[in-house]
């Protein structure tokens, strides 16, 4: 009696064990657990943790509630001002009703990316691609709002979408470049424009500023010699200031009229000699060639000087006759 009594406890003890491992189960943090009597949902969603359910009457559904990341397949559509892209975009979103997330939609996952994938063409031809290059936070935000709006329905939150690339033929490329290559040079060319004009204002005032002090011009020069000679150049250029050259311009006679006498030693000695040629010129009588010309055409055509030549008056020699010796 006792051994059969034995043999009746170990059999219930074993069978309330495989109930117990049948009916046990394990929900993790990030999941939550759907159960299913007979098909139809049961309770409360289940909290992370030991739960039991009724073996061969519940079945238990556990749904991931973890964010989500789901790549959208490049999509290739022609901008409203007829530009074709490819575009292509990421979307984070996380299930926050899990029993909804099971009964509302029968893949939750493939429903977004389908969804995904046809508000990102509605924006591409929306959209300009001056928007898609330089404003996509604000395509971010309504391609986000496009998705939020059903995907609340099937317990599915959007947390974000990124469009993550936009692929532009080469044409339009090449033709983009030369736009931002032309644009940089005319700003480089506005700003060169303003340092020139800022450089000559600073260089009118210097000019003001030496002209008032000569000696700052030599000194400037001599800076620049010295600036040059620093260079260890074999060859010296030494620059000549502008006054200069226009001292010796205004020192040169004009055109057409004979040069002055220098003046110092030479332009002395000069003088000295014309003024001796005059002296002998007025000395010397009329030559025996002349005897037969009156005495006022004699003058205008020469006179001999002691050597017995005739030097007319603008200075050219003329061999006389010979003259007779006296008896």
């Amino acid at each position: 009696m006792i051994q059969e009594l034995l043999m009746t406890a170990a059999g219930a003890g074993a069978g309330a064990v495989a109930y117990v491992g049948a009916a046990a189960r394990v929900v993790k943090q990030y999941e939550r657990g759907v159960v299913f009597r007979f098909g139809r949902l049961r309770g409360e969603v289940r909290k992370p943790g030991f739960t039991m359910i009724v073996p061969g009457m519940d079945r238990l559904h556990k749904v991931n509630m973890q964010i989500v990341t789901m790549p959208v397949p490049a999509q290739e559509g022609i901008t409203r001002d007829n530009v074709t892209v490819r575009v292509d975009a990421v979307v984070y979103f996380r299930v926050v009703d899990a029993a909804e997330a099971l009964v509302r939609v029968e893949d939750y996952k493939f429903a977004v990316s389908q969804m995904a994938q046809t508000s990102l063409r509605s924006i591409i031809g929306k959209s300009d691609l001056d928007d898609l290059l330089s404003n996509r936070e604000k395509l971010n935000q309504g391609l986000e709002l496009m998705l939020d709006s059903p995907a609340i329905g099937w317990g599915v939150q959007i947390d974000r979408v990124e469009i993550k690339d936009v692929s532009l033929p080469e044409t339009m490329k090449r033709s983009m470049a030369r736009q931002a290559e032309a644009d940089r040079e005319r700003r480089a060319r506005l700003i060169n424009a303003d340092a020139e004009l800022q450089a000559s204002k600073k260089l009118a005032e210097a000019a003001h500023q030496m002209a008032d002090a000569p000696s700052a011009l030599q000194l400037r020069l001599l800076q620049t010699v010295m600036a040059v000679a620093a260079e260890k150049n074999s060859t010296l250029v030494l620059p000549i200031p502008v006054e200069l050259l226009r001292f010796l311009e205004r020192a040169a006679p004009p055109p057409g009229q004979p040069e002055r006498a220098g003046a110092g030693q030479e332009g002395q000695a000069a003088r000295a000699a014309q003024e001796a040629r005059a002296a002998a010129w007025a000395s010397v009588p009329p030559t025996g060639a002349e005897a037969g010309v009156p005495p006022g055409d004699a003058y205008l055509t020469g006179r001999a000087d002691a050597s017995g030549a005739i030097e007319d008056l603008t200075g050219t020699s003329v061999e006389p006759a010979p003259r007779e010796e006296p008896a």
